[in-house]
């Protein structure tokens, strides 16, 4: 959520900031400003009418102790009316903030400087590619033929259990799924990561902390009984860890990563690009989570970006890293690098890591704030990334590392598989 001072002390930066984002802000601004003003007014009529309550009320115990009760029973009677004049106000007061609030909320976090103009993901920039193309074999196959191939995933069983996008893996697939998780997490606490295992089920509160709600109620499967959410990524969890917390400046940086299934409605998706393992209502992911000091997070964002590649390098899988422009971003994000892997089989780009810094956006509405070293309480930067996404780490090994022979596991998977090829 931004913060009311940003937008009150330059409402046209602000405005143009979000049309980078091709939100057109400028009504729902000049609303927010409006409600500013009369929320700001109606605090201090109250703290006025406080003020004076507070000096009758001294008056009163004077006039007391010096015998003059008639004087005493007078100011009594302003008392009681301030009293109700106080109460009139506050309620005001409570229902300009939450008018405030909720507005606030239909606001997406602002870009950062480098995010380039652009509005659909064919004008993502391009700044880093690795890894060499393998050339496939004649007869070379995309991997929802290759899974079936060697059975090692079924789609058709996760239709018959609960529907379409809920996989079943099965013998050295599950193992191989297993594998990814457990290296992912290794690379992570090697990296310096707290590991977390965390709740797959969420309350509102939570959803709202890290911007998912009300931006992507949609997309969220809803437990109705309960009111509660299915996650969409172990970001909204473990980050909640830490909201409504005041830390202490030498507790910054906080480095966390878990492993959780993610659940995503995705409604929409359909077409051949959602083939098999490219898009799914659950799958498996490896988050990392990073609290920063504002001073030390796009430091701590380039630091991610290279742990992610560095697992790449170690894959051995080609892969490129975009930066999104501004219409392709996340709403909470203030600036995200995309991690792609190439499908060779495919011939086509895979999503398979976001890495994103969001500022003060996500520790604004968390609330979570840090003192520093000058006594100073200020907001966090909160930074997430995947490290990674399964689903299509799985389909880029299956399908890169195909050979005639069967399904080659990549070297440094092979002391978590416990075999070196799939056949």
């Amino acid at each position: 959520m931004l913060q009311i001072a940003v937008i009150r002390e330059n409402p046209e930066k602000v405005i143009a900031a979000l049309n980078r984002k091709h939100m057109d802000a400028k009504g729902i601004v000049e609303e927010i400003l409006q409600l500013d003003e009369k929320r700001r007014s109606s605090q201090a009529s109250l703290d006025n009418v406080l003020a004076e309550s507070n000096k009758l009320s001294k008056d009163i115990g004077m006039l007391m102790k010096n015998g003059e009760k008639a004087k005493a029973e007078i100011l009594k009677q302003k008392t009681t009316n301030l009293r109700e004049e106080s109460k009139v106000l506050s309620e005001q007061l409570d229902a300009y903030a939450t008018q405030l609030t909720e507005k606030l909320y239909l606001l997406p976090n602002l870009p950062a400087d480098i995010v380039p103009e652009g509005k659909t993901p064919e004008e993502n920039l391009n700044v880093f590619q690795e890894g060499d193309i393998p050339v496939l074999h004649e007869g070379a196959l995309p991997h929802w033929e290759l899974v079936k191939k060697y059975d090692i995933i079924d789609f058709e069983l996760g239709v018959k259990i609960t529907g379409a996008g809920f996989p079943v893996y099965k013998g050295k697939g599950a193992r191989l799924q297993r594998a990814l998780i457990s290296y992912f997490l290794d690379k992570n606490t090697e990296a310096g990561y707290q590991e977390y295992q965390v709740p797959h089920l969420v309350n509102e509160a939570s959803g709202y902390g890290t911007g998912q709600l009300p931006d992507k109620e949609g997309q969220m499967y809803h437990v109705g009984l309960d009111d509660l959410y299915l996650i969409p990524t172990a970001e909204v969890p473990v980050t909640n860890l830490f909201r409504d917390e005041l830390l202490s400046e030498s507790d910054l940086p906080i480095l966390c990563t878990g492993y959780t299934p993610c659940f995503r409605r995705e409604a929409g998706s359909y077409g051949a690009h959602v083939r098999g393992l490219n898009r799914l209502h659950q799958f498996d992911k490896v988050e990392i989570v990073r609290i920063e000091h504002p001073d030390n997070s796009y430091a701590a964002l380039d630091g991610m970006v290279d742990h992610v590649k560095n697992i790449m390098r170690e894959l051995k899988l080609p892969y490129r890293i975009l930066r999104l422009c501004g219409g392709d971003m996340s709403f909470a994000s203030a600036l995200t690098y995309d991690f792609e892997v190439f499908s060779t089989a495919q011939d086509r780009w895979l999503e398979i890591s976001s890495v994103s810094n969001f500022e003060t956006f996500q520790a604004n509405r968390l609330k979570l704030r840090f003192k520093g070293k000058d006594g100073k309480t200020q907001l966090a930067h909160t930074l997430n990334g995947s490290s990674l996404a399964l689903p299509r780490v799985m389909a880029g090994i299956i399908e890169n590392y195909q050979t005639p022979e069967g399904i080659v596991i990549p070297e440094v998977l092979r002391p978590y598989t416990g075999f070196d090829i799939i056949n």
